[in-house]
């Protein structure tokens, strides 16, 4: 079987390299790709042409551009589509994309159905995150809203700069509507996961998008350095080091751990059964990668029984091969990251305070080591004291830390919260829940973490990050 080479994408041209990068198999270490590779210097050569990426899409209307978003969702979906120097169907695509990231095939199923999902109602979510603004009045930069008002709206950057990752094809559903709202796309793939962009780019061509709107840039991190550097907006993905680095910088919005948690009122604990299969699902979705699983679960009480309810459900899972169906967890394909994680727990247990619940479950070690990669079994702790380290931790892989911590505590112990599932209907408590700014997603009732809202923001309304609100007054006739 010939390797398929695919080339880099300068502005819809593919440009191929003399410098390769080879993509493996988790498992047997078949090349399954040969990426060419970009440098940070032809980055900053194209970055002179960003302008032209959104000239090109302002051909098309936004309403127009909604119906090849629609069109593109079906195509990436179903359709056999071009790969570098071949093809591939959507069943190659998911058996690609698992044999290099690790991830079992359903899941990989069940992130290509949310990105389609998203493409195919881009029309209903850009209508709730500009709050039913006309369209045509973020393209045309002023405009009439409903009020009879005159407003504005500049775009802050003519092309939306990604860093993506290789752990969860998931987070491809943040730049979706750049190209809706007439934003070019300039794509670093993660090393592993270069797919989903690819098959991205090439379902929005055949929906007739200006290939010209588009740049992928594999390659090294000084690539995703310098698309950073010269694109006016920009999102990268990572650890808290990253989130760290970028902090306070309006042109990079960075998205890392979630540390999100269920907080489990006082006036509703006692029936905390009720709510297991919640917290169970919030902890497993989606091998446990996503920042919007639960990595925490906070109560006053009963703390033990939850953690140990939890560990029972989910401690008995070992790995699968990954076209099992019941697949649930996913390789680490990176050698060491898995070792780590695991002696960083076990560093942490403390007797009394500190304890691995779902040990008496598993019948094995957490850390499953194989030929070529490695697995985490999932981890339940349970924590007594709210101020240890290890109450609020997150790792990717089903991993979550049971605390025990009195309600009136709980706002200003849980720290940075990208979504809080409060179940509870004590409304004086819901009122301290919506007024704590360290939760950015608030969920009050019984809905687990990982059940996303398309119509909301996720981190951050992407219509505020690449359009700036401002003042104008316009004097002239309107144009006949």
């Amino acid at each position: 079987m010939s390797v398929v080479e695919i080339p880099v994408i300068r502005w819809g041209k593919p440009y191929e390299s003399l410098e390769k990068a080879e993509v493996v198999h988790f498992e047997t270490g078949e090349v399954m790709a040969r990426m060419h590779q970009a440098n940070a210097g032809l980055v900053q050569m194209d970055a002179r042409k960003a302008t032209k990426a959104r000239e090109a899409l302002r051909q098309f209307s936004c309403a127009e551009l909604i119906e090849k978003c629609k069109q593109a969702a079906d195509l990436y979906l179903t359709a056999e589509l071009p790969l570098g120097n071949g093809t591939q169907t959507p069943e190659q695509f998911c058996s690609i994309q698992s044999a290099t990231t690790g991830l079992p095939l359903n899941m990989c199923r069940a992130n290509m159905n949310k990105n389609a999902f998203v493409l195919k109602h881009m029309g209903d979510m850009l209508d709730s995150l500009t709050r039913g603004l006309p369209l045509d009045i973020l393209s045309r930069g002023y405009g009439m809203e409903s009020r009879n008002v005159m407003v504005s709206f500049q775009a802050t950057t003519p092309v939306l700069g990604l860093v993506l990752p290789s752990n969860s094809p998931g987070v491809h559903t943040l730049w979706l509507p750049a190209i809706p709202l007439q934003i070019g796309l300039v794509l670093k793939p993660g090393s592993s996961e270069p797919w989903t962009p690819y098959r991205m780019y090439e379902a929005f061509a055949a929906a007739g998008v200006p290939r010209e709107a588009f740049c992928l840039y594999p390659g090294p991190h000084d690539v995703g350095n310098k698309v950073l550097e010269t694109c006016n907006r920009s999102m990268i993905f990572g650890g808290q080091a990253t989130v760290d680095k970028y902090h306070g910088n309006p042109k990079v919005q960075a998205h890392g751990p979630g540390f999100s948690k269920i907080l489990l009122g006082d006036d509703l604990v006692d029936r905390w059964e009720d709510y297991l299969d919640i917290m169970v699902k919030s902890v497993i979705m989606n091998g446990g990668r996503g920042c919007i699983n639960c990595s925490g679960i906070w109560a006053s009480r009963h703390t033990a029984e939850i953690a140990d309810a939890i560990a029972q459900r989910i401690g008995p899972i070992a790995p699968l091969p990954t076209t099992d169906p019941n697949a649930a967890i996913a390789a680490f394909t990176t050698a060491g990251v898995a070792e780590a994680a695991s002696n960083q727990i076990d560093a942490g247990l403390k007797p009394g305070v500190v304890t691995d619940v779902t040990a008496k479950y598993r019948g094995g070690e957490r850390l499953v080591r194989q030929e070529r990669c490695d697995y985490l079994r999932p981890t339940v702790l349970h924590v007594t004291d709210c101020d240890n380290s290890m109450a609020n931790t997150e790792y990717m892989f089903p991993f979550v830390s049971v605390v025990q911590c009195p309600q009136d505590k709980m706002l200003s112990k849980i720290g940075q919260t990208l979504i809080g599932t409060a179940i509870t209907a004590n409304e004086k408590w819901i009122t301290e829940l919506v007024d704590a700014r360290n939760i950015d997603r608030l969920n009050v009732g019984p809905i687990p973490t990982c059940a996303l809202n398309w119509l909301q923001p996720h981190e951050g309304n992407i219509i505020d990050f690449l359009f700036r609100n401002r003042a104008f007054q316009n004097s002239l006739p309107p144009a006949h």
